[in-house]
């Protein structure tokens, strides 16, 4: 356990540890069996976990074959069940085992649901496979015929059936369904319907034999079935101690959640293991609600699911002390951090972006495009969007018509980079200079001086913002061009752009659904592969070491370097990019975004996007989160929505969520942030942070 996971209790934010166990066992040999099965309890116990799940017939051992039908297993096997179900009594969690059980004269294979020395359910296997290596049908009953209810070890009126969901009480969320190694080969899996029927999670006692390439297709079926379900699911197959006699054995565990992989067990171990990983309850519910063909389904479905009865029984969970997630939450989740991944993901989303402007030009019959640049990351990507575009097309890069725009705090560092990238990408370069026409608008609307020096007020800002804008689309009128537009995904969320210039208003914009986090990394992976060549590749790294600013206040003396700094007005963008991934991908509460920024970014790391200078501070305390996040609450819930609204058109890049008005983010203009804000006051800022 690390330094600091005893503070989190892990009920809270909806969070339930859970944890998937592959004993070593005997074959026949149930009073083994079980003693190992209790050892890999208490660990899971010493964990914290609220559920532990074993394999399939694990007290018994899958590979009994014939030695099913001898009483004397059977019976030994029951014993073995109380031995497992007494232990029980000593630890705060809910165990799932497989056993053989003998109810109405047939024999079932058999998963049973002990919590706190009771049996609270049992579920025998549905689909028995009679194919190649398996032949159950031969030893087992289909869970089809169980009776409804039984007795077992002294305990009358136990649920038994094959659909049958398990609500824990204090967490209405977790609500589990068991399904049987074979139940989830089929076409449609039983979890299907339970899914539709209000379970979240899914468990599978499985044995599973192992040949080449079958680990795989595990895999696959385990993460289809969480995505598809829209829930969790929890993999355990039997492993060291089965009999080889015609078989091998690789004991696969698995913890998946909508198609994620959160934790897996290491095959072919001949030792005991145990994975643990936690399952975000919320964010399963809240898919649900989001993708209402979910709940269509469920509608269409009903008579299937009538036949689903609910187990609710209490669960008393250990109190003592609060832990932080072992699963592993990205810092930037918009970037992938497997390097393979993320380079797909940067050449996805840049071929996304040119092929919805190259779609736009074509429709429009337009063939040159005009753009402003400042030398900054948004203008950056957007102009190489244009250069790939201008390629697919088949038409001259010279059709790309670009300006930059000097103004009264331009620093040398950035029209120099302009330059430079704009005589690398081979398009049309222009310098005009705004100072002029800025003071004939300042003089024009009285503004004026304070003290005898220029006011730098947001008037001072915004006439230098409205002029570039207003060059750019008079310029596209005499050239016949369309203007490209370059806010990125993070400055809309932040409302960091000004109402009806460039930044917010063009005729298409190829940047608005890409956050600033993954645009860095897609402009370092340009520079990377060499796209443009050795001299942009240069040009767009010095990009990404400048300083993000506005540049509209000029500073004391003639500036080598951007004067303002964006990220100390509006907050990091690292962090707020992971503020609004879980905030409009998930809608999540601002004590969970709290929270989860917190087990991201609490240690210090070795980079950050897309490199961490030498001695920067790569962390922060729930304190500086608290502040940052109260920032982006209230720019995004109150301050920027009107501007959102009456955005141009822009081609979607992600699933993480665009703001497009005609697309995933639909909201009132004049809406308060008050409800979110409230919450967040609610959030101590002790270390390591409580949850709510």
């Amino acid at each position: 356990m690390r330094p600091g996971e005893e503070f989190f209790n892990f009920h809270n934010h909806d969070f339930v540890r859970v944890a998937v166990a592959v004993p070593r066992v005997r074959v026949a040999d149930p009073e083994f069996n079980a003693s190992e099965t209790i050892e890999l309890i208490e660990r899971a116990a010493e964990l914290r976990a609220t559920l532990v799940l074993f394999p399939e017939l694990g007290l018994s051992a899958y590979s009994c074959e014939d030695l099913f039908h001898q009483k004397a297993l059977l019976d030994s096997a029951l014993a073995a069940l109380d031995r497992v179900r007494e232990a029980s009594r000593n630890h705060p969690l809910c165990v799932v085992v497989g056993v053989p059980l003998q109810v109405d004269q047939l024999l079932y294979n058999c998963a049973v649901v002990i919590a706190g020395g009771s049996i609270v359910g049992v579920i025998p296997k549905t689909y028995l496979p009679n194919y190649r290596e398996f032949y159950e049908e031969r030893f087992f009953a289909s869970g089809n015929a169980a009776p409804g209810e039984t007795e077992l070890l002294g305990f009358r009126g136990i649920p038994f059936g094959n659909r049958l969901l398990f609500r824990v009480e204090h967490q209405p969320l977790f609500c589990f369904f068991v399904e049987i190694c074979e139940d989830l080969w089929v076409p449609i899996p039983p979890s299907c319907h339970a899914a539709l029927a209000g379970a979240t999670v899914s468990l599978n006692l499985s044995a599973s034999n192992i040949t080449v390439a079958k680990a795989d297709y595990r895999r696959q079926l385990v993460l289809s079935q969480s995505a598809r379900c829209l829930g969790a699911y929890l993999y355990s197959a039997a492993g060291a101690g089965e009999s080889t006699t015609d078989l091998a054995w690789d004991g696969h565990a698995m913890i998946a959640e909508n198609g994620r992989l959160l934790a897996e067990s290491k095959r072919f171990d001949s030792e005991p293991q145990i994975i643990v990983s936690e399952i975000d309850l919320e964010h399963l519910a809240q898919e649900r609600m989001r993708q209402t063909s979910f709940g269509q389904q469920a509608m269409f479905e009903r008579a299937a699911l009538q036949n689903f009865r609910t187990v609710t029984f209490p669960l008393e969970v250990s109190k003592s002390g609060r832990l932080l997630l072992s699963r592993k939450y990205e810092r930037f989740p918009y970037v992938p951090s497997d390097p393979a991944w993320r380079e797909e993901r940067c050449r996805e989303v840049y071929q996304i972006q040119v092929q919805g402007l190259a779609k736009r030009l074509q429709s429009t019959g337009i063939q040159r495009v005009v753009i402003g640049i400042s030398g900054g990351l948004d203008s950056t990507h957007a102009l190489l969007v244009c250069a790939q575009c201008m390629d697919l097309l088949g038409y001259p890069r010279t059709n790309i018509l670009a300006y930059t725009m000097p103004g009264f705090a331009t620093s040398q560092r950035t029209l120099e980079q302009g330059h430079r990238l704009m005589q690398a990408v081979g398009c049309e370069a222009y310098e005009i200079d705004i100072r002029p026409s800025c003071e004939q608008m300042l003089r024009d609307i009285g503004h004026g001086y304070a003290d005898g020096k220029r006011l730098f007020d947001v008037t001072f800002e915004n006439v230098q913002a409205g002029e570039r804008t207003s060059h750019l689309f008079r310029l596209a009128n005499l050239h016949q061009a369309l203007v490209i537009g370059t806010s990125d995904l993070s400055e809309l969320a932040l409302g960091w752009c000004t109402y009806g210039v460039g930044d917010q208003m063009s005729h298409y914009a190829v940047n608005a659904s890409v956050p600033k986090t993954l645009m860095a990394y897609v402009i370092r992976w340009v520079a990377e592969t060499g796209t443009l060549g050795p001299g942009a590749s240069e040009a767009l790294l010095a990009i990404l070491a400048t300083k993000m600013s506005p540049e509209l206040v000029p500073g004391e003396s003639r500036d080598t370097e951007p004067s303002q700094d964006t990220e100390a007005v509006i907050g990091p963008y690292e962090l707020q990019d992971f503020h609004l991934y879980h905030t409009l991908r998930f809608g999540y509460p601002p004590s969970k975004v709290a929270f989860l920024a917190y087990c991201a970014w609490h240690d210090r790391a070795v980079g950050t996007w897309p490199d961490i200078p030498a001695g920067k501070r790569n962390a922060y305390s729930i304190g500086e989160i608290k502040a940052h996040l109260k920032k982006f609450l209230w720019r995004f819930f109150q301050y920027s929505q009107f501007k959102r609204s009456c955005i141009p058109n822009a081609p979607k890049v992600g699933s993480g969520g665009s703001l497009s008005p005609r697309g995933d983010y639909r909201a009132p203009s004049d809406s308060e942030a008050a409800v979110w804000l409230k919450q967040l006051e609610l959030v101590p800022e002790d270390e390591p942070p409580r949850g709510i």
